[in-house]
């Protein structure tokens, strides 16, 4: 009987009689062959020069956890369950659902370091879990009002709406909802 084995476009294809080698055998076995992986000289590897933190953000874990220090001790906790966070003077306030630990951190280094994990800058204070929030709703100031699970709302001011947009993969028949700038 011939064994089945997987073909290029994923469909089981049966092969000749005697050829027990797998899929995965014969690729390994096409990589040692001579020539395979060397390159020409003055060929180099090709790189990405540059990925964008949303591609960055898609491909870390949501559930990453952080070590922060807080009152002499090392807690971790899993950045998927911080809802925000806030500026206090020159300290941080990141907030859970059901607690909130307070770090020695600016703000902006905050944001820099929080941007690949799915946080935005909605005001000069204040970031947020853009898994958490539950509606934007437009002021007539041109601010907006954001709201988080657990009903917290936000003030996001003109300065960062345009990070708004990246709450969403798709904006449906929300064209006038953020006018163009100019």
């Amino acid at each position: 009987m011939n064994p089945l084995e997987m073909g290029p476009a994923g469909h089981a294809v049966s092969s000749p009689e005697g050829a027990g080698d797998s899929l995965l055998d014969r690729v390994e076995e096409h990589s040692r062959a001579p020539g395979a992986t060397a390159l020409h000289a003055g060929e180099q590897a090709a790189r990405p020069t540059e990925t964008s933190p949303r591609l960055q953000a898609l491909a870390k874990p949501q559930s990453l956890r952080v070590a922060i220090k807080v009152s002499g001790k090392i807690l971790f906790i899993n950045l998927g369950d911080v809802v925000s966070v806030r500026a206090k003077g020159k300290c941080v306030w990141l907030q859970r659902k059901a607690s909130s630990y307070l770090m020695r951190e600016s703000i902006s280094v905050m944001a820099e370091t929080l941007e690949t994990h799915g946080f935005i800058r909605i005001h000069r204070s204040v970031l947020v879990n853009t898994s958490f929030v539950e509606e934007i709703r437009p002021l007539s100031t041109g601010e907006y009002c954001l709201r988080v699970e657990g009903g917290k709302e936000f003030m996001v001011t003109r300065t960062y709406k345009k990070n708004l947009k990246s709450l969403a993969e798709l904006w449906i028949g929300t064209g006038g909802f953020f006018p163009s700038q100019t």
